[in-house]
């Protein structure tokens, strides 16, 4: 294999599909980059056995070929390299030649023919979405995915699709955090709907790598793997064989008390309020909803903290506690400048939601406190 390529390109796409590279792989050949050098183009991949992670970046391809070279290594190496264009050519047995400019190198590699066969995915439900609209879907739900293994369903994102209409719903068994995109979804004449369950580590990677920009986001996949496809990459996994829980059942129908309050004014008072509320060891803060304000309030063996909020309080004053950190993850992913806070009871979920916007929703559990 002999092939130019531009060292930008090169540090941009290696950057990506080194994120599939696990921390201890299993195997010594999966902390390598297979690259794979056709036509004038080389493509990269990366996996760690259930993640798979591509880019394709344009190349001079003087000598068709694969090899797999140290991945981690080899991107450190990309970005100390001078913006120009960069050679990369096998020599015997599996190490390379690297060149650029006045830098010579030379890298050990491992045989591409250990390297895991990557599936394709040969038939299944085909949607587009634009990457911006996927990347904040994302964004407002995959923090409320469980990392309790031993409920493994709950690790992953539910999707739910219909034909005008995507889900996505996390939930860890304390919070459930759920966004709606209402659009046109071709899935089949013979179906009403499809769930699929995709890996929330899947989810986070998505989000860190894809661009926040128009281009359309195509989504493949079956009963098994998923496989998304965006700009010049490729993220593909395996799916969650689990049974979700049924989160319709769980979300509440009405409510008796309502908050209108500046997302602001409440993020900076569970700030201030968890600085106690930590050192306490249990991370709670008291809410207490009165005729025209909101009282936050933490304590611990240092002293306490109480910040008052103006707000709009419509229905029955209410005393209730909450982990406050599940509050903060879901108020850095509220775009509005108002937060609408809504509850039953003491004892009942509340649901957190954007003011004007029925498409996204947040809902937390009460820590019940003794006083």
């Amino acid at each position: 294999m002999h092939i130019y390529t531009n060292v930008l390109d090169l540090q941009n796409a290696l950057s990506t599909v080194t994120r599939a590279i696990a921390p201890r792989p299993a195997k010594k050949v999966l902390e390598g980059v297979l690259i794979d050098a056709a036509d004038d183009e080389i493509t990269l991949t990366c996996t760690d056995g259930a993640l798979v992670i591509q880019s394709t970046i344009h190349a001079t391809v003087n000598e068709p070929g694969r090899i797999v070279l140290p991945g981690k290594l080899l991107s450190e190496l990309s970005r100390k390299l001078p913006a120009s264009e960069v050679s990369i050519r096998s020599e015997v047995g599996n190490s390379v030649q690297i060149k650029c400019l006045s830098s010579n190198s030379r890298l050990s590699g491992f045989n591409p023919m250990e390297f895991p066969e990557i599936a394709d995915i040969p038939y299944g439900t085909q949607l587009k979405i634009p990457h911006y609209r996927l990347l904040d879907m994302i964004n407002r739900v995959v923090f409320s995915t469980s990392t309790d293994e031993s409920k493994i369903m709950l690790t992953g994102c539910l999707m739910e699709i219909q034909r005008s209409e995507l889900r996505i719903v996390a939930l860890d068994g304390f919070r459930l955090a759920m966004q709606i995109d209402h659009r046109d979804y071709d899935i089949g004449e013979d179906k009403d709907m499809v769930r699929i369950i995709v890996p929330g580590r899947v989810m986070n990677e998505l989000s860190k790598i894809m661009a926040d920009e128009e281009e359309n986001c195509e989504l493949i996949f079956n009963s098994t793997h998923i496989k998304a496809i965006f700009g010049n990459s490729m993220v593909a996994c395996s799916l969650i064989n689990s049974e979700y829980l049924d989160y319709r059942k769980i979300l509440p129908a009405a409510f008796n008390t309502f908050a209108l309050v500046k997302k602001n004014d409440l993020s900076d008072a569970i700030e201030r309020a968890s600085l106690l509320a930590r050192e306490g060891k249990t991370n709670i803060v008291k809410i207490t909803l009165l005729e025209d304000q909101i009282d936050v309030y933490s304590k611990a063996e240092q002293g306490d903290v109480l910040e008052e909020i103006p707000a709009e309080i419509n229905g029955d004053p209410i005393e209730i506690a909450f982990n406050a950190k599940y509050i903060s993850d879901v108020i850095r992913n509220i775009s509005d400048d108002t937060i609408c806070l809504k509850f039953i009871s003491k004892v009942s979920p509340c649901v957190i939601a954007q003011e004007n916007d029925e498409n996204y929703l947040y809902m937390i559990l009460p820590v019940r406190v003794f006083s």
